[in-house]
This record gives structure tokens, C-alpha cells and sequence, in this order.
């Protein structure tokens, strides 16, 4: 088990230098100097090539790459040129919220889709069933934008039971924590509660035919027995799997529910990096971006083989 996790590590690292690369040469070949937005319009030839010269912008692309990977290295992602602040302290700043609304998003996910695939399965060709699969065709088509200005049109604005826009800190109280983050969480949710249920459905009713699950059935094992310890086992790795791509999926998801409900966190700052071209910003952030989505991959990899041992690259 050990030796199957370090060579999975090890398969990450030109994964991890790949995406390192393509993150670096792709803001170089897009059109535009970053020295010219820094220094204005009305700058000087001089000026301009004094700045390059500050940014090492005048050195070759492949001694700009070894420069930048150092600095990597050693946890510096740059300074932004609007702010002057550097990139790590900005992104440390609006990470919270981010990393809130992602978490309570997959735990509702999970916690709501994984039952209600395995109980659409298990009423299979009853109401409840077309009920579901109702839901998951309607909640993965919805836009989350829609979803979002729809929750808080009623809950917001009708009821008045939760807050419009804004986010509260964990350390402001659970209550406004809570209150805060809920309409965000179950409009980003609602897409993944719909994929994840319906993979989970569909993987149970292949599995509920197989010849182990009829002989549980003989042995005089109860229905719920047989669905959570032997079908939903089995089924277990195309639900991972799932899990893993909506986790992926998220970080787009991110960018426009924050921005829907106004939620200060890494989504908004992407935008803001966008419009005002700051370069090493966006730099920072897709390299932040990519090395979740590499982890998140990392992580998959590892559970499948201790859901299923037989499984081992």
C-alpha cells in the first residue's frame, strides 16, 4: 500500500511540472505588457525598459522560467502590480471563504446525493425513482446563477430568513457563519446533489444484478444489509470518481457563486486579476487551481485501492 501511494506521488511530479510550464508560457504568449499597465500610458521608452529590466522581463523566456520555479519553490508567487502586495498574502486572505463554501458544498453533496441514488435505486420504477431522476436532470441543467438569484429572491426577500449577499467568519459565531453561507452552499450543491445521484443510482442497479448480490438475497440477508454492505461497496469507485470530478467542477462553480452572493473568497479575486490584467495574480492563482485539482486526482488514486484492493496501477 505504501509503495502503490509513493509511486502515485511520484507519477504527480511531470504532471506537476507540465501544468507549472503551461501556466508560465501561457500569460507570456498572451498579448499585452505587463510593464506598459504598470507603468501607464504615458510612460517612457525608458521608463518602460527600466521596469522589464526590475521584472526581468529582458532575460530570455527559459532563465525567466528557472527564476520564477525558484521562487516557487520557496513559497513566492510574485507581487501584483496593481496592489504592490504579494500574491501569497492576497490569496491567503480570500481563501477562507472559498474554502468554506467548497467544503459544506461536498459534504451536502455527498450527505444528500450518495442516500438518494441508493434509494432511487432500490425503489426502482416507482414515483420516487422518476422523482429523482426528475431532480437530476432538472438541478444539472438549471445554471447555478439562476438557482442562486432564485433562492434569494424567496428566502432572501420574501421570507427574509437569510441574509442577500456577504460572508461572516467562523470567528464571528457559528450562527452568522452559518446563516451566510447556506444559500451560497445549496445553490452550488444542488448541480452536484443531481450528478452525483444519478451515477450513484445507476452504479447500484448494475451492481444489484450480479450473482453475490443474489446470493446475500438466499442467505436470508435483509434488503438493507444487501444495499449498504454489499452493492453500495461495490459500487463504491464510479461514485468516487464522480466525487472527485464534481470536486474539479467546483472551482468554476466557485467563481460564479461568489460572485452571485457577493462572498469575498479566491472566485471574486479571479475575476478582479482578470479585469484589471494583473499578471502575476492570475499566475498565482491558476497555479493554486491546478495543484488542488492534482491533488484532489492524488487523492482519488489512493481511495480507490482502499476501496478496492484488487485495484493497482
Amino acid at each position: 500500500m505504501l509503495g502503490y501511494i509513493l509511486r502515485r506521488i511520484l507519477a504527480t511530479l511531470p504532471v506537476v511540472l507540465a501544468v507549472a510550464v503551461m501556466v508560465f508560457c501561457l500569460l507570456r504568449l498572451t498579448p499585452g505588457d505587463p510593464a506598459l499597465i504598470l507603468a501607464g500610458d504615458s510612460a517612457t521608452p525608458e521608463q518602460l525598459e527600466k521596469i522589464r529590466a526590475h521584472m526581468g522581463l529582458d532575460r530570455s523566456i527559459p532563465t525567466q522560467f528557472l527564476l520564477w520555479g525558484t521562487q516557487v519553490l520557496k513559497g513566492d508567487l510574485g507581487v501584483s502590480l496593481h496592489s504592490g502586495t504579494p500574491v501569497t498574502s492576497m490569496i491567503a486572505a480570500r481563501v477562507g471563504p472559498s474554502f468554506a463554501l467548497a467544503v459544506s458544498t461536498i459534504v451536502l453533496s455527498v450527505l444528500v446525493a450518495v442516500p438518494l441514488g441508493v434509494f432511487a435505486a432500490w425503489r426502482r420504477g416507482t414515483r420516487v425513482d422518476r422523482g429523482v431522476m426528475a431532480f437530476s436532470v432538472l438541478g444539472f441543467s438549471v445554471p447555478i446563477f439562476v438557482t442562486g438569484y432564485a433562492l434569494i429572491m424567496l428566502f432572501s426577500m420574501k421570507l427574509g430568513w437569510l441574509p442577500v449577499q456577504g460572508y461572516k467568519p467562523l470567528s464571528a459565531g457559528i450562527g452568522p457563519f452559518a446563516q451566510h453561507l447556506l444559500l451560497p452552499t445549496v445553490a452550488l450543491a444542488t448541480g452536484f446533489i443531481a450528478l452525483i445521484a444519478r451515477i450513484a443510482r445507476s452504479s447500484i442497479l448494475e451492481v444489484m444484478g450480479e450473482d453475490f448480490i443474489r446470493t446475500a438475497r438466499a442467505k436470508g440477508i435483509t434488503e438493507r444489509a444487501v444495499l449498504v454492505a454489499h452493492a453500495l461497496g461495490n459500487a463504491a469507485v464510479p461514485i468516487i470518481t464522480v466525487i472527485g470530478i464534481s470536486i474539479a467542477l467546483l472551482i468554476s462553480g466557485v467563481v460564479v457563486t461568489e460572485s452571485v452572493f457577493n462572498l469575498p473568497g479566491l472566485g471574486r479575486l479571479v475575476v478582479e486579476s482578470v479585469l484589471a490584467r494583473d499578471y502575476p495574480l492570475i499566475q498565482g492563482l491558476l497555479l493554486l487551481f491546478s495543484m488542488v485539482y492534482i491533488a484532489v486526482n492524488l487523492l482519488i488514486d489512493i481511495l480507490y485501492s482502499v476501496v478496492d484492493p484488487r485495484i493497482r496501477y
